[in-house]
């Protein structure tokens, strides 16, 4: 009766075991690997099963190599981790490739094997200009209302002396001719002055000379 009674429950344990691997098992035994390319110099790949191209769920242990064209650089191995703009099957790198023309190579471990390569173009990317400042701006713009000023203001500096100081062997100014003439026309009324007198006494002398020869 124990014998009947243990029976029935382990054909129930082994129908379970044997029942629990088979979603796994439904997806097949290998995973399709598609490198999609590179976006900003990370590699890019679709991991799905190969039999009904579900995409893994689970964890995928996975290595990225990558060759220069040449042959003379290599990169890797890179791990694959969850990329979060191509779900549910998008996988890519947080390793950056720089640029140039590389060989890539993904093998996947686990959950299952499989592989997949791709030619990958990485551009080179120029960088974006820094935008101008206001300070150069307004420091030219002070610069050039100096300089106007400047210039404003020379011929008035340059004018002042001109008008001030007479030139070398120029004629002196019409207010400085009374100065120099005044004493000139003293000198000539004294002349004048003195002729006379001179001339009042000769005649004085003439006239007693005449005079004392009638008597």
């Amino acid at each position: 009766m124990r014998t009947r009674s243990v029976f029935p429950a382990l054909v129930a344990a082994l129908g379970l075991v044997l029942l629990a691997p088979a979603p796994a098992l439904a997806h097949g035994d290998t995973v399709k690997v598609v490198v999609t390319g590179q976006r900003e110099g990370r590699v890019t790949a679709a991991v799905t099963w190969e039999n009904d191209g579900d995409a893994v769920d689970e964890a995928v242990a996975a290595t990225v190599n990558a060759v220069s064209v040449d042959g003379t650089r290599t990169l890797g191995p890179f791990r694959l981790i969850r990329d979060p703009l191509a779900p549910p099957a998008g996988w890519t790198t947080a390793e950056a490739l720089p640029p140039g023309t590389w060989k890539v190579s993904v093998d996947v471990g686990f959950p299952a094997l499989g592989h997949g390569e791709l030619e990958v173009g990485v551009p080179v990317v120029d960088p974006a200009p820094a935008p101008s400042s206001a300070g150069p701006s307004a420091g030219t713009a002070a610069t050039g209302a100096t300089a106007t000023g400047t210039s404003a203001t020379t011929p008035t500096a340059a004018a002042s002396p001109t008008a001030s100081t007479p030139q070398s062997g120029a004629p002196a100014p019409d207010a400085a001719e009374p100065a120099a003439s005044g004493p000139a026309l003293w000198w000539t009324t004294a002349g004048v002055a003195v002729t006379a007198l001179t001339g009042a006494a000769a005649g004085i002398l003439l006239r007693r000379r005449r005079a004392r020869r009638l008597r």
